[in-house]
C-alpha cells in the first residue's frame, strides 16, 4: 500500500471532524550522558507483574495511591488511570508487518513488542534518550528478563515468563515463548525457505542479519542467537538496539492464517494496546489491553498502562497540526522549526517546549565524480565561505551549536569527534575565510569562480538555502536551485544518482548522524544505495572492514572516531550546522521528556509499545 495525502481542503474538513477529543504533555530536558564501553547485563526490570491497580475501559481518570518513593520521578507527580492520548502523524501508517515495514510510516510498535527497550527508572540528567542511538548500558528487557554472551558469538536471552498474546484470535490470549522469537527471525531472514543459509532469500531491510547463523530455542523461556562475528557491538546494534521494524515481534499463528499481517485487521500482538479502528489518511484508534502484563517500573505495584484510549491523526499539513494543537486538540507536535516554537510561545505560553537535537545535521552534498568536485580545494573553498557561527547566531537565534561537524552526531559521546577536538590545521579549514576561498578556487583551476546547481526535496529550509546561495555568490560561484518532491528527490538523486553537482536532502544530510555507529560507516560505501556523494574510496572501505572484525565496543569506538576524523579531512560533505527540534508538549501530558520514537519518527515511532503505556494524562 503506498502512502496517501490528504487534500488540503479535505484535511481541513476532517480534523474539524476529527479533532473533538484529544489531550496531551510535560517534562524536563538534558544533555546526553558519556557513552563508554557496552557491557553485558540483566535487566533491572521487574519479571513478575504485582498488579494492585487496574485500569478501566472508560475515559475516565483516577488517581493511583502512592507514597513517595524518594526517587527523581516523584516530581513528575503522582500517575493517574485514564484518559486519552492524542498524536499528529504527517504520513498515513501503512506499515502493518514487521516484514516489509521498515520504510513504511508504522504504528505496529503499539501492539508488537521488542526484546529491549529504554530504562524507564534512568534519571534524564545522566541519559535522556533524545538520541536515536541508545547506549546499551541504558537499555534494559522488554521481553527479554536477563541475557548473556555464552561464547564470544553466541547471544542467549531468557524471556519474561509472565508474558501473554493479547486475546485476539488467532493469538487468543496464549503465552508468549521461545518458539515465537525464532519463528519471527526466520521469517524476517528468509521467508520463503525458512533458513539462515539460503542469503538470496535476505529481506532488503534486514541486510544487517547476514551474520546471524541461527536462532534456536533451548527450552520453552531461552533463545540462543548464533553468529560469525564475534563483535559486540554489531550484536547489540542488531538485536538490542536497533529501532528498525524488523525486531518487533509479530504473532506466527497471524501469520500462518493470514499470510501476511498487510490487512490493519489482523493486528495482534503482546503490547499495551489495541489497534480496533484505522481509517485511511485519516485516523487510527487503539484501546488499552486489559490483559497486559506490565508494571510501571518506577511503581512496580501500578499495572500499565495508564492511558485508556491512543488516537493517531493523520495530518499532513503543518499549520493545520499547530492550529489543532494551539486549540488543545492535540496533545504533542515534535520536530517543529524555532519559528513554530516562537509563535506557540507568544499564543500559548503554558505550552511546555523540549529542545531535541535533530537525528542529522545539514550538509550540501557533492558530487565527487563530476567536476568540479572532483577537486578538495573547491569542496574546502565552499566551506570557507560558509559563516556557520553567524548562521547560528543570527538565523538559528542562538539556538544550535556553532560549529561544523563530522560523520557522527556530537550528542553520541564516546563514538563522535567533536570539532573542539579537531587538529587547529583542520579547524582552520572550516572557519569563515572568503579570502582563502578564493585563493583555493584559484589553484583548484577557477579563478572566476563557476556556476553550479543543486537539487533539494521540497521540505529542505529555503531560506536557509538562500543564505547558503548569497555566501557562495560572494567568492563567484553562483548556484541555482532545483526542488523535487521527496519521492521524487530520493528517485533522481539517492537511488539513481542522476544530479550533476550538489544535493541535499531536508530530511538531513550525510554527518552528524545519530543512528546505529557501524550503520553510520556503510554510508559512504560503494554497494551503498545512499551513497549520492559517489564516493569511492578504498580507504573508507577499510574503516567498515576494521569494525566489523572488532571484538570489543572500545574498539568501535576508536574506529568511529578515526573514521569521523577521515570524513572532516576529505571534505566528503560541506557541513552546516545540526539544528534543534522543537517539541510542543501540553502540560496535561506527564511522562515526555523528548525521548526520540516515543511518540513520532521518521517512518513512526518505534517504542510505542513503551512510553505511552507510561504517560498519563492530568484532568483538564
Amino acid at each position: 500500500m503506498k502512502n496517501k495525502v490528504i487534500w488540503l481542503g479535505l484535511s481541513l474538513l476532517i480534523v474539524t471532524t476529527m479533532l473533538l477529543a484529544s489531550c496531551n504533555s510535560s517534562t524536563t530536558t538534558s544533555t546526553p550522558a558519556s557513552t563508554t564501553s557496552i557491557v553485558t547485563t540483566t535487566s533491572t526490570t521487574p519479571t513478575s507483574i504485582a498488579s494492585t491497580t487496574s485500569t478501566t475501559s472508560q475515559l475516565t481518570t483516577t488517581a493511583v495511591t502512592t507514597t513517595s518513593t524518594g526517587n527523581w520521578w516523584d516530581s513528575l507527580g503522582t500517575p493517574q488511570y485514564g484518559g486519552k492520548l492524542t498524536i499528529r502523524y504527517s504520513q498515513n501508517p501503512t506499515g502493518f508487518d514487521p516484514w516489509g515495514s521498515d520504510t513504511l510510516t508504522t504504528i505496529m510498535s503499539a501492539w508488537m513488542e521488542r526484546l529491549f527497550t529504554d530504562n524507564w527508572t534512568l534519571n534524564p540528567s545522566v541519559y535522556n534518550f533524545q538520541t536515536r542511538f541508545r547506549p546499551n548500558q541504558d537499555e534494559t528487557g522488554c521481553l527479554a528478563a536477563s541475557w548473556e554472551f555464552t561464547d564470544p558469538t553466541t547471544f542467549v536471552i531468557h524471556l519474561r515468563q509472565n508474558v501473554y498474546w493479547q486475546n485476539l484470535p488467532p493469538a487468543n490470549g496464549r503465552q508468549f515463548v521461545a518458539s515465537d522469537i525464532v519463528a519471527h527471525y526466520m521469517r524476517m531472514y528468509d521467508p520463503q525457505k525458512g533458513t539462515f543459509t539460503n542469503l538470496g532469500g535476505v529481506h532488503a531491510t534486514s541486510q544487517n542479519l547476514l551474520s546471524l547463523v541461527s536462532v534456536t530455542a533451548s527450552d520453552k523461556f531461552t533463545v540462543a542467537f548464533k553468529w560469525t562475528t564475534p563483535n559486540p557491538e554489531f550484536i547489540y546494534e542488531t538485536v538490542m538496539l536497533s529501532g528498525n521494524s524488523e525486531n518487533s515481534i509479530e504473532n506466527p499463528e497471524a501469520v500462518t492464517q493470514y499470510g501476511n499481517l498487510n490487512n490493519w485487521h489482523n493486528a495482534v500482538g503482546t503490547g499495551p494496546f489495541i489497534l480496533t479502528d484505522f481509517v485511511d489518511s485519516t485516523s487510527a484508534t487503539l484501546v488499552n489491553n486489559p490483559n497486559y502484563w506490565g508494571t510501571d517500573e518506577r511503581y512496580p505495584q501500578n499495572k500499565l498502562p495508564y492511558i485508556n484510549l491512543v488516537n493517531f491523526l493523520i495530518i499532513p499539513n503543518a499549520s493545520t497540526a499547530l492550529a489543532a494543537f494551539r486549540a488543545g486538540k492535540i496533545d504533542d507536535l515534535d520536530g517543529m522549526t524555532l519559528q513554530a516554537a516562537q509563535g506557540m510561545e507568544q499564543t500559548n505560553p503554558e505550552v511546555i517546549q523540549q529542545k531535541v537535537p535533530a537525528s542529522y545535521a545539514l550538509s550540501i552534498d557533492p558530487k565527487h565524480t563530476v567536476s568540479p568536485y572532483t577537486s578538495i580545494q573547491v569542496i574546502e573553498a565552499l566551506q570557507m565561505t560558509l559563516n556557520l557561527p553567524e548562521i547560528a547566531n543570527t538565523y538559528y537565534s542562538g539556538q544550535v551549536d556553532p560549529w561544523p561537524v563530522s560523520m557522527t552526531s556530537n550528542y553520541l559521546t564516546g563514538y563522535n569527534f567533536p570539532f573542539s577536538q579537531w587538529p587547529a590545521s583542520l579547524q582552520a579549514q572550516y572557519a569563515y575565510n572568503p579570502t582563502q576561498a578564493k585563493q583555493l578556487l584559484a589553484q583548484a583551476g577557477y579563478p572566476n569562480g563557476f556556476n553550479t546547481d543543486i537539487v533539494v526535496d521540497s521540505g529542505w529550509d529555503m531560506s536557509l538555502l538562500g543564505i547558503v546561495q548569497s555566501e557562495f555568490a560572494a567568492i563567484n560561484v553562483n548556484m541555482s536551485i532545483k526542488t523535487m518532491d521527496n519521492a521524487s528527490w530520493q528517485g533522481f538523486v539517492s537511488s539513481s544518482h542522476s544530479q550533476d553537482a550538489l544535493a541535499a536532502n531536508s530530511a538531513g544530510g550525510m554527518v552528524g548522524r545519530a543512528v546505529e555507529p557501524i550503520v553510520q560507516l556503510n554510508k559512504w560505501l560503494p554497494t551503498d544505495a545512499g551513497n549520492w556523494t559517489q564516493i569511492f574510496d578504498p580507504v573508507w572501505n577499510t574503516f567498515a572492514t576494521q569494525a566489523a572484525a572488532a571484538t570489543t565496543v572500545t574498539q568501535v569506538q576508536q574506529i568511529v572516531q578515526n573514521a569521523n576524523l577521515y570524513v572532516a579531512q576529505n571534505h566528503f560533505v560541506i557541513s552546516l550546522l545540526n539544528p534543534m527540534g522543537f517539541n510542543l508538549v501540553q502540560p496535561w501530558l506527564k511522562g515526555y521528556s523528548g525521548q526520540v520514537n516515543a511518540l513520532s519518527g521518521n517512518v513512526g515511532a518505534s517504542y510505542l509499545f513503551f512510553y505511552p503505556a507510561r504517560f498519563w494524562i492530568v484532568p483538564h
